[in-house]
């Protein structure tokens, strides 16, 4: 914007150097500042100032990051204790062993005596009939008594004797026809498992003899054709039993009464013969 001091008139042309009224110069004024562009001195911020100290990156290295440490609480030991644990665990331990060991003495004792009990009231178990005592005797139609019942039992197993006079009975009858059938058959390998290792017995002529000698002499008889059991009494005291009786022998051309005494003890789960005594009735 241009002036003429002559006449005070503004140009705006910025080509035009003279006035064109009076031929006057004319003079360069300077253009008012817009109001919305002016900022007042009091609003304009100034820049701070320069820290004292600058520092480069090159010269400050942050520590290596560490993660927080646990710290104890005042009065709280370094470390645990652990033997009130161990003492502890073994303690439950051994109680619990005593335990188990007092059950199964007194459970394997009642389990025995019924496995006994049950053996000896076996019902397949034949009581003294006839049948074995009619048949005849001979090399061929010979039959074997049942088994003891009490020869079920394992050989090691120590099982309590039966208390029940009429199971033993039973069961000492029918031993006492297995025995006759193998005297008369001279079967040692049954005779051997009827008597016992300390067995004492009276022979046909009066003389004792043992187990042996038992085995040693004894021979074959193919008079006897039949046998009956008469009047057998059973006397029981704990793992000992007594049999007495009378045996009566058909014979060819005669018959023959005996009364015998025989004893018994329990022994590896059945009775085995520790003794017998025989003499004829006249």
């Amino acid at each position: 914007m241009k002036n003429c001091p002559t006449c005070n008139k503004t140009f705006t042309d910025p080509d035009l150097s003279f006035c064109i009224d009076d031929g006057t110069p004319l003079v360069l004024v300077a253009e008012p500042a817009d109001e919305t562009t002016v900022v007042s001195p009091s609003s304009v911020s100034r820049p701070s100032p320069p820290p004292t100290e600058v520092y480069k990156p090159r010269d400050w290295q942050a520590p290596d990051y560490q993660p927080p440490g646990f710290q104890l609480a005042s009065g709280e030991p370094s470390k645990r204790k652990r033997w009130p644990w161990v003492v502890g665990i073994l303690a439950v331990l051994v109680i619990s062993l005593i335990g188990l060991g007092i059950a199964a003495a007194m459970l394997i004792p009642n389990v025995k005596r019924a496995t006994s009990n049950r053996n000896s009231s076996n019902p397949n178990v034949k009581r003294s009939s006839d049948s074995n005592s009619s048949a005849p005797v001979s090399n061929s139609n010979i039959e074997s008594t049942p088994e003891n019942t009490n020869t079920l039992a394992d050989e090691g197993t120590a099982t309590a004797p039966p208390t029940d006079k009429d199971v033993v009975l039973a069961a000492l009858t029918d031993l006492e026809h297995e025995w006759t059938v193998a005297n008369i058959n001279a079967d040692k390998q049954k005779l051997n498992r009827i008597l016992a290792d300390d067995y004492v017995g009276m022979s046909s002529d009066g003389k004792n003899q043992g187990k042996a000698e038992y085995l040693r002499t004894i021979e074959r008889d193919t008079a006897i054709r039949k046998w009956e059991f008469e009047d057998l009494k059973v006397t029981l005291m704990g793992d000992r039993a007594t049999l007495d009786g009378v045996i009566r022998l058909q014979l060819p051309d005669q018959e023959a009464a005996f009364r015998f005494t025989d004893k018994f003890v329990w022994r590896d789960g059945r009775w085995q013969a520790v003794g017998s005594e025989i003499s004829r009735i006249k």
